[in-house]
Parts: C-alpha cells; structure tokens; sequence
C-alpha cells in the first residue's frame, strides 16, 4: 500500500496485537499518514511498516524523536510504559493519543498529567468504547430523556484471559471501559465504593466485582473477569421512564418503555476509527481532546479504590481517596 504524502505525520509506537490495528486505521484516515512504526522488535515494525507502506522503522522512540518531525503519536506498548513515553513525548512538543490505562498508577498518571499541563500539548486516552456507535447512540438517547433519570447501570465485561496482557489485572485492562462509561453516563464522579475480587489463575486479579453508589440513590455494578469461557460485553441502564441495554460486541440497542420495546439500526462504524479520526482532527483544529487527563486520571484513581478496596474488604469514601492523593485540582472542570 503506496503511502500518503500529505497530512499529519503519525508515528505509531507499539506494533502488537493493537499496534497493528492502529497502523491499519491510520492508513486510511483523511488528513494524515502513517509516517513511522516503533518496536522494541525490530522485526515485528518493519512487517507492520512493510505492509503500509512505511519507510521509517525504530526500536526506540527516542531515535524517532531525535532524527525525525512527527506531528502527534499513539502509544500501544504494555501498560508500564505508557506515561514513561507519553511524558518523552509531550516534552518533545508531540501530541499524543495513550492507550488506557494511562499509567499503571496514580503516581505516574500525576506526572504525566503535571507534564501534559505544563507543556501544553494535548493527551488523548484511549477510551475506544466512547467511540463505538450504540455507546453514542445511548448517550443521545440519555440527552434526550428517553428512560427519564438514569438511576442504575450494571455492566459485564467477562471472558477468557488475553494472553497478550501481562502487567495489569482485569480492573485495569477490562473493567476501567465501564469505570469510564459510567463516567460518561452519570456525569458524577461516585461517593463510595465497595468491591471484591481475587486472582484464581493469573499473577494479577483475574475477577472482580463492583459497586459504585452515587448522589441521589444512583448506583452501579460492573463484573470484569478472566475466567469465563466465552467473551461477553454488555451493559444496562435503568432510568425512571425505561431501560436501555448495550451490546458491546455486536454494536445493538435495547430500549424497554412501559408501552414498546424498540432495537433502533444504527450504522456500524469501526470505533476505532471514530476514535483515530476524532484524535486527528483535534489535534489539526488546535482543540483539546476528551478523553484526556481528566477522564483518565479519573477512571484510574476509581480502578486503584477497586483494587483498594478488595484488598481491605472494606467501602471506601471516593472524595477521601481523592483527598488523599491531592488529585481534586486535575480533576476539575476548566
């Protein structure tokens, strides 16, 4: 595939599993190109780069940065690197786009937002759910009062364990899309927290159960595993007026009302691609991305009171915990 020669210049920093599919969309969005493939295998770059037409191969971002102009980045290395990098990145000045988590803990996910805020330069975390069409399909519907006041969601991410994963647990790698969707539904951050969970067969938590209370008598329950044999996302969401469920993984919409029940078509579009396509676009337009530093520090602060929390068998006060860490001013509104 002969490469673009106009746009922004892309480089795509991890060529696994995920990698690989940024490097597939990012040939094909309008307005940028595919400029440079980085893995700490050199071999594994160069067959992604080969395949898109890619000249420019590195085994280490830094080089890149060094010998090269890149106009923004994406990050699909293992979790424990994303902020390292991300923070090399922004203090180059270079836009990037962090696959969640956005660090593997709170310490570093603060400095990475300390760097993205004195910098100045945009972050963009990867919350692909956001992207997925029924997910905006249901925020609509919500904006629109079709269910009344949302009340309840209960999600459920479950499945067998990703072999590629191998330096976080499940609330970090699963759970936290409906930690961020519930965000993204709500619009409240929860007052208490209460979960359990253990790891049966992995070195990290391979199952979880949580539940979010929130001003007003709202609630949420998320279940996140590693150990059922078949792979399941849904959600549902229970308002004052009906009910909305989610089919993640075939992209339907349920809504349940007193008088009718409709399953409304909705054009499928690769999330992905709404996600990679959204992310250029606000970077051309000199815009801040969401989610961003907020959205992500956020939903990793509430994945650590998870974890915090199964630890000490204990409910944990949100705000305490956000108290504690001195993380209230990042998570503020502008």
């Amino acid at each position: 595939m002969p490469v673009k020669d106009d746009g922004l210049r892309v480089a795509v920093i991890g060529a696994g599993f995920w990698g690989r599919n940024h490097a597939r969309v990012i040939s094909e969005i309008e307005g940028c190109r595919l400029f440079a493939v980085v893995d700490v295998d050199f071999e594994r770059a160069s067959a992604v780069a080969k395949r898109y037409g890619v000249a420019r191969v590195y085994k280490d971002y830094r080089e890149l940065v060094a010998g090269e102009k890149i106009d923004l980045a994406t990050i699909c290395t293992p979790s424990v690197t994303h902020a390292p990098i991300a923070r090399d990145l922004l203090e180059s000045g270079i836009p990037v786009l962090v696959e969640k988590p956005m660090a593997v803990n709170l310490e570093e996910a603060i400095g990475l937002a300390d760097t993205a805020r004195t910098s100045g330069v945009p972050v963009m975390v990867g919350f692909i759910e956001r992207f997925n069409p029924a997910v905006q399909y249901v925020l609509s519907a919500l904006r629109d009062n079709v269910i009344g006041t949302p009340l309840t969601i209960a999600a459920r991410r479950i499945g067998p364990w990703p072999e590629r994963i191998g330096d976080v647990g499940v609330v970090k790698d699963v759970a936290i899309h409906d930690i961020d969707l519930t965000y993204y539904f709500f619009q409240e951050t929860p007052l208490h927290l209460y979960a359990s969970g253990g790891a049966l067969r992995h070195s990290y938590e391979d199952y979880m159960m949580a539940l979010m209370s929130y001003d007003g008598g709202k609630s949420a329950s998320l279940e996140a595993n590693w150990l059922s044999s078949k792979k399941k996302r849904d959600m549902r969401i229970t308002g004052t007026e009906g009910v909305i469920s989610i089919e993640f993984l075939t992209g339907e919409v349920l809504i349940e009302k007193p008088d009718y029940t409709i399953s409304p078509t909705i054009k499928y579009v690769e999330p992905l691609k709404n996600e990679l396509t959204y992310f250029v676009e606000t970077v051309t337009k000199g815009v801040d991305p969401a989610p961003g530093v907020r959205e992500g520090l956020l939903s990793l602060a509430l994945a650590e009171l998870i974890l915090l929390s199964i630890k000490t068998r204990k409910s944990i006060s949100v705000q305490e915990f956000i108290d504690e860490w001195g993380i209230g001013p990042y998570l503020r509104r502008d």
